[in-house]
């Protein structure tokens, strides 16, 4: 268990109820994460899934792995999205709030009406789980499931930690964001014990297809520094893809290079479909991305966040807008105080 949580006994008991509620569940065993998945949705599916499957158990795992993560699922690992729930089926939900079914993608959730286990670390998530453990200070959801896996007494295997590295790398930047605790190196030391391929992982994510460069070149054109350069924005639409024979999913990576941007303290990418766009952002500086995010219907980390809002361009821009504004004047308020605080 990590460290952190080993003088939390709360914690460990959501872990144990969590790894005794799988253990003693003799049916299949549905796994859900979120839209659009990242890293650290795949990696915490596909860890789990191959841990519960070398106990013996069915598992199913729903999930349309982006191109850039297909390296890492054998092709019988994840499946099509469920068109109907299998028979006393235990349902387990990675990396998002069930709470929120419209972000759970894979299954539709208000149809199911059996168990439901919730493995998070996001800061929104309301808990309604069956059983669940949460854990906003982890910043990354495979450390909890990493926690689960040792208290159901698995063999750990290279095929189990290495999903569980990518999760860990891709939701802390490489260990380069705030989120990093010492604990978080040292669950990537134990992931590395027990044979986690933390190189291959790293020269598998560097690889771009032809289309992601062809794609950047439209979409630097759009590139706007807003509120002295604090904040920058750029956006893709469906045109841009076309023009560049490049699909959605070369766009996943391009906040992060926004974020890089010198003075920046706010990153947003809008992808921008006709009817609904969708925003992924990114902040430091003591701005909250979630901030934004929730004033437009969505959610996240502090750091990292999303939303989506179906109205065009035009509007969503004018609500995007104002979310960042007032998270601007809120940081910069919290600012001044400290600084008053600090002259008495």
């Amino acid at each position: 268990m990590n460290a952190s949580n080993l003088d939390n006994p709360q914690y460990q008991q959501e872990v144990r109820e969590v790894a005794a509620l799988l253990q003693n569940h003799d049916g299949p065993v549905v796994i859900l994460s979120h839209e659009n998945p990242d890293g650290d949705a795949l990696g915490s599916l596909l860890g789990l899934a191959r841990a519960l499957r070398s106990l013996g158990k069915t598992v199913i795992a729903p999930m349309d792995v982006p191109r850039y993560l297909r390296f890492l699922p054998a092709p019988d690992e994840t499946s099509a999205p469920l068109t109907e729930w299998p028979q006393g089926a235990l349902t387990v939900v990675v990396d998002v709030d069930n709470n929120d079914p419209s972000r759970v993608a894979g299954a539709d959730l208000t149809r199911f009406t059996g168990d439901v286990v919730n493995l998070d670390h996001h800061g929104t998530n309301q808990r309604q789980a069956t059983a669940g453990v949460v854990d906003p200070d982890q910043p990354a959801a495979v450390m909890i499931v990493a926690d689960v896996l040792d208290a159901l007494g698995i063999t750990w295997t290279e095929e189990i930690a290495t999903p569980l590295m990518l999760g860990l790398i891709t939701d802390t930047g490489s260990f380069k964001f705030n989120s990093v605790t010492p604990e978080t190196f040292g669950c990537a030391a134990r992931l590395l014990t027990h044979g986690a391929r933390l190189g291959w992982i790293n020269d598998q994510m560097v690889q771009q297809p032809h289309t992601y460069y062809v794609l950047l070149r439209e979409v630097l054109d759009t590139m706007e520094f807003l509120h002295d350069g604090r904040v920058v924005m750029a956006r893709v639409d469906s045109a841009m893809l076309e023009r560049a024979g490049a699909t959605w999913e070369d766009v996943e990576s391009y906040v992060g290079m926004l974020r890089n941007a010198e003075g920046s303290v706010l990153a947003v990418m809008i992808k921008d479909f006709g009817e609904r766009v969708k925003l992924s952002l990114r902040s430091r500086g003591g701005i909250s991305a979630q901030n934004v995010a929730v004033a437009l219907g969505g959610g996240g980390h502090v750091l990292a966040a999303g939303a989506g809002m179906s109205k065009p361009y035009a509007e969503v821009r004018l609500r995007l807008e104002e979310a960042i504004e007032a998270e601007l004047a809120r940081a910069d308020a919290e600012n001044l105080k400290g600084q008053t605080v600090g002259i008495h």
